[in-house]
C-alpha cells in the first residue's frame, strides 16, 4: 500500500490542550510576544543604523545598493528557509537566526567604533541579514500554532500586528537617538542588544508537540520537502485560493500606499508632514483593529469577513486619490488601515488554522515570498503609470486589483465559508 499523500482537507487535528486561558493573558504567549517585539525593535533600529552608515560611507546610489542587498538572498532562499523551519522546528530556527543576527550586528558595531571601514562591511552585514531572514521569517510564522490553542490564533495574530506597529513607531526614534548619541556604531550596538533580549525569552517559551510528526521531518532531501510543501498548498481547498487572494491584495495595495501616497502628498501641497499624518492615520487604524482582535479573539465567518474587508478596503484605497484636503485624507487612510488590518489578521489566522502545523514554515515562506517578492514589483509600475495616466486612474486600477483578492475569496466556497476554531 502506498504512503498517504499530504492532507488537503480543511480539518486541524487537535493537539495537546493548553487550558482555557486567553492568549493575551497566557504567560507563554506573552513571553513570545515580548521576544518578538524586542526582535522587531532591533530590526527597525538596525535599518536606521544601516541607512545612516551607508549614506555617510558612500554616495546615495551606493547607499541604496547596500540597503537593497538583503532583498536578493531573502527572496532567493525564502522557500528553502521554510523547509528548514519545518524540519528543525520553528523555535530552534528562530533562536539560531536571532543569535546570528545579533552577533553580526554587534561585530559591525565594534568595527565601526574603532575604524571607518567603508561600504563593504555594511554590504556584507546586509547580505547576512537577508540570508538569515530567509529562515527567520518562515520560522516566526510557524511559531504561533506551536505556542497556543487553535482557537486563540486570531488573538495571537492581533497581538503580532500590534507588536509590529509598536516596533515601527518606537524603533525609528530609538535608531535616531542611537545615531545622535554615538553615531552608527552606537545604533548598531543598540540594535544588537534588543535582538539579544529576545533570546532568553524565546528559550523559555513552551512549544506544543506536533499532532503528526510526519510532514515536516520526513526523510528525504530538502528539495523533496519543498516540493511536498508547494504541492500541499496547491491542492488545499482553502490555502491555495487564499494565497492567490493575498497576492492580489498585496499587489494592489503596495503601490498606492508607498509611491502613490508620496506623489499624492506632493501634488496636493501637503508636503512631507502631510504625508506623515496620512501614514499615521493608516498606522492608527491598523493598530486599533489589531488591539481589538487581540482582546476579542475569534471573529465568526472569518472567510466572508476577510472578503468583505478586502473589498471595502479596496474602495477606500481608490477614493484616497480623490480626497482634496488633508484631514479627509487622514480619515480615509484610517479607514484603509482598519480594513486592511482586519483582512490581514483574518488571512493570517486562516493560514495558521487551516494548515497542518508541520507545513507552516513552508506555507509562511510562500506567503512571505508573495508579499516581499511579488508585491514590491508593483511600485515601479505604479510610479510609471502615474506619470502617464495620473494619480486617479492608477489608484482606481490598483484598488481593482486589490478588490480581486476579495472576489477570489467569494468565488471559492471552502474559503468563503472558512471559520476559525472555537
Amino acid at each position: 500500500m502506498s504512503e498517504p499523500g499530504p492532507r488537503t482537507d480543511t480539518e486541524i487535528r487537535p493537539a495537546a490542550p493548553t487550558g482555557d486561558r486567553a492568549a493575551h493573558r497566557d504567560p507563554n504567549v506573552l513571553r513570545w510576544l515580548a521576544a518578538y517585539t524586542a526582535s522587531m525593535l532591533g530590526d527597525n533600529v538596525y535599518y536606521i543604523a544601516l541607512s545612516w552608515a551607508a549614506v555617510r560611507a558612500g554616495s546615495p546610489s551606493q547607499a541604496g545598493l547596500v540597503m537593497a542587498a538583503s532583498a536578493v538572498p531573502r527572496a532567493l532562499l525564502l522557500l528553502g528557509g521554510g523547509v528548514i523551519a519545518d524540519r528543525f522546528g520553528p523555535r530552534r530556527v528562530v533562536v539560531g537566526s536571532d543569535a546570528v543576527r545579533c552577533a553580526a550586528v554587534l561585530a559591525v558595531a565594534a568595527l565601526l567604533s574603532v575604524t571607518t571601514p567603508g561600504l563593504w562591511p555594511l554590504a556584507a552585514l546586509a547580505l547576512v541579514f537577508g540570508t538569515v531572514d530567509a529562515v527567520f521569517m518562515p520560522a516566526v510564522g510557524a511559531l504561533p500554532a506551536r505556542i497556543t490553542a487553535p482557537g486563540q490564533l486570531a488573538r495571537v495574530q492581533g497581538l503580532r500586528g500590534l507588536a509590529i506597529r509598536i516596533a515601527g513607531v518606537v524603533g525609528a526614534p530609538l535608531g535616531g537617538l542611537g545615531v545622535a548619541m554615538g553615531g552608527a556604531a552606537t545604533a548598531f550596538g543598540l540594535a544588537g542588544l534588543l535582538i539579544a533580549l529576545s533570546l532568553p525569552l524565546l528559550i523559555t517559551v513552551r512549544i506544543r508537540p506536533l499532532p503528526d510528526e510526519r510532514s515536516g521531518r520526513e526523510a528525504g532531501t530538502a528539495w523533496a520537502g519543498l516540493v511536498d510543501g508547494l504541492r500541499y498548498v496547491r491542492r488545499h481547498r482553502v490555502l491555495g485560493p487564499l494565497m492567490l487572494a493575498i497576492a492580489l491584495g498585496d499587489f494592489g495595495f503596495v503601490g498606492p500606499l508607498n509611491v502613490g501616497l508620496t506623489l499624492l502628498a506632493d501634488r496636493r501641497g501637503w508636503g512631507a508632514a502631510g504625508m506623515g499624518w496620512v501614514l499615521a492615520g493608516f498606522g492608527v487604524g491598523a493598530g486599533a483593529v489589531s488591539a481589538l482582535l487581540a482582546v476579542r479573539g475569534r471573529v465568526p465567518r472569518a472567510g466572508l469577513t476577510a472578503a468583505c474587508s478586502i473589498l471595502a478596503g479596496s474602495v477606500a484605497i481608490g477614493a484616497l486619490a480623490y480626497v482634496p484636503v488633508l484631514p479627509a485624507a487622514v480619515g480615509t487612510a484610517l479607514l484603509v488601515g482598519l480594513l486592511a488590518g482586519l483582512s490581514g489578521v483574518m488571512c493570517g489566522a486562516l493560514l495558521q488554522t487551516q494548515a497542518d502545523p508541520a507545513y507552516l514554515g513552508r506555507i509562511t515562506a510562500v506567503a512571505s515570498l508573495v508579499s516581499l517578492g511579488l508585491a514590491p514589483l508593483s511600485m515601479p509600475f505604479a510610479a510609471t503609470a502615474i506619470g502617464v495616466w495620473g494619480l486617479g486612474p492608477v489608484f482606481v486600477a490598483s484598488a481593482a486589483v486589490c478588490g480581486l483578492g476579495g472576489v477570489v475569496v467569494l468565488c471559492f466556497p471552502h474559503l468563503r465559508r472558512a471559520e476559525l476554531p472555537v
